[in-house]
């Protein structure tokens, strides 16, 4: 047999050797605390699941939906007018996605030829580099760095490199950095787009998650932001439903008609019970988010305070699920320490390289395990720190 060439810029690499090594300790009767993984366990309010449940049962819901209801997409209208004050018509600005993860795997499909360039940002989630190279572009990946707060320097991104671009990805508050961006970038995000005729794509799946009190921002509520571009945004951390798959591209009507375009030719829309979850999830009242990023916050504090007491000193992260944490002194790369932790700590992490080469240097944490869990973690650290 003889397979696509494409398939060869992916590999399983570290991710499979921890697996296997998880694996071997489980069997032997060793319990793992994973925060590898950025699952969120957080469930969704419980009128959403009966709605859920309520409508799975009707035998007429499980036709082909074909296309997004026009109450899913009235709902999500009228939630970015609500929460973030910014008008999407639900006609022509707006089309639902199999999760976030769905629509960045293919969007590139939509917008790159073969030999076009993509910006992406270093270290990033990886199917912001994996679904432009699925589509056979080539990668440019802009440094996310410590000493400028983990945002992109747009004036750092060479001319020919600009002028070459098709397609960016730029992602705030940030996983895995937890990085949130100032409202000045997002103006010259607009202006570096507009100058270099760039699509760009902001991910917005934690706006939800940010934890000193501001609200998180849109980059559809910048002027200019739909002449250059759309958003992803997601219901999975913000109301539990991860498992559901529920996501949405909004903005530029031309990119949202090329993602209508493809679709309708891979998919058959988001089964109908869904759709109709998704809706009720969408009119919950604030409270419901309150009680999420509270949870957040609750582990964070559990995790970095404890691991504190133990020596290893890391920043609090100002938002999303993760926390972004310097491989201590003397113990190598990141994907050394983690294999080391996991050995001696029974405790499993992402290596910061899994993220891209500006990952080297860090690991990330979910915050996907009870406060009573979290505290247990820095006991078990401990072990390596002191090994």
């Amino acid at each position: 047999m003889k397979f696509a060439k494409r398939m060869n810029n992916f590999g399983e690499g570290v991710f499979a050797r921890l697996a296997a090594m998880k694996q071997k300790k489980i069997s032997s009767g060793e319990e793992v605390i994973d925060l590898s993984i950025g699952a969120p366990n957080i469930p969704p309010p419980a009128h959403v699941m009966q709605v859920l449940s309520s409508e799975a049962l009707k035998p007429e819901n499980y036709v082909y939906a074909i296309t997004d209801t026009r109450d899913l997409l009235n709902e999500a209208s009228d939630w970015y007018r609500r929460r973030y004050g910014v008008e999407i018509d639900p006609a022509s600005e707006i089309c639902s996605l199999w999760g976030s993860q769905e629509g960045l795997s293919h969007i590139a499909l939509t917008l790159i030829d073969e030999g076009d360039l993509t910006l992406v940002p270093d270290p990033c989630y990886p199917v912001f580099a994996d679904g432009p190279r699925l589509a056979g572009s080539e990668i440019f990946f802009m440094p996310q760095l410590r000493e400028n707060n983990y945002i992109i320097q747009l004036d750092a991104i060479p001319r020919d490199v600009a002028a070459r671009a098709k397609f960016m990805v730029v992602s705030y508050p940030n996983n895995p950095t937890t990085a949130v961006a100032p409202a000045d970038f997002y103006e010259r995000l607009i202006d570096f787009a507009k100058r270099n005729d760039i699509i760009v794509l902001h991910d917005n799946a934690y706006s939800e998650l940010i934890f000193d009190g501001s609200d998180g921002l849109s980059f559809l509520s910048f002027k200019g932001a739909k002449d250059v571009g759309v958003e992803f945004n997601s219901l999975s951390k913000t109301y539990g439903i991860a498992g559901a798959r529920v996501g949405f591209c909004l903005g530029n009507r031309e990119v949202v008609s090329r993602v209508k375009l493809l679709k309708s030719n891979m998919d058959y829309g988001l089964f109908l019970p869904i759709q109709r979850a998704a809706i009720a999830a969408l009119q919950s009242s604030r409270e419901v988010i309150d009680k999420t990023r509270a949870a957040y916050i609750e582990r964070r504090d559990a995790l970095v305070d404890g691991l504190a007491q133990v020596g290893w000193q890391m920043d609090k992260p100002q938002a999303t699920m993760f926390v972004w944490a310097p491989v201590p002194k003397n113990f190598g790369t990141s994907e050394e320490f983690v294999e080391q932790l996991l050995e001696r700590s029974n405790v499993m992490v992402t290596p910061g390289s899994a993220f891209g080469l500006s990952g080297e240097g860090f690991v990330r944490m979910a915050l996907v395990q009870t406060s009573e869990t979290m505290r247990k973690v820095a006991a078990q650290v401990k072990r390596t720190l002191n090994h």
